[in-house]
């Protein structure tokens, strides 16, 4: 018996997070098909120009603005933010500092320095651990 190995195959959905790109921003034909393993390593290995224009200008999903901002995604919602933002929309608030993003902004500050002394604290303990 023979077995014959189907590509691995996902949906748009899924294949545009991978990419960090807004789905409906994508041409339609990337939409309404699937995209197997083989053609989303391409798509990475070697952008099309539509891929490099989304990843450039926009609209960028939600996660890639939190990161470009330097906040969670709910720090987003939590400053009104719930539709995909351009790059030149990003550099604006950016420059524009409003309250909510410096508040997002030290949050986030506050949420890495805390992971940073657990994280520390862990490795005191596993040290310590082997000491014994």
């Amino acid at each position: 018996m023979t077995s014959h190995k189907t590509p691995q195959t996902m949906k748009p959905a899924t294949a545009a997070k991978k990419l960090g790109v807004y789905l409906e921003a994508t041409p339609a034909a990337f939409r309404e098909g699937v995209v197997s393993r083989d053609e989303l390593n391409a798509l990475q290995a070697d952008p099309p120009e539509w891929l490099r224009e989304l990843r450039r200008n926009g609209p960028h999903p939600r996660p890639v603005v939190a990161a470009k901002l330097g906040i969670s995604i709910s720090g987003l919602a939590r400053g009104g933010v719930t539709e995909p933002l351009t790059t030149d929309q990003i550099e604006a608030l950016r420059d524009e500092q409003p309250e909510w993003l410096k508040r997002e902004r030290a949050t986030q500050e506050e949420v890495r320095k805390e992971a940073a002394r657990l994280k520390e604290k862990q490795a005191q303990r596993d040290g310590g651990a082997d000491q014994s």
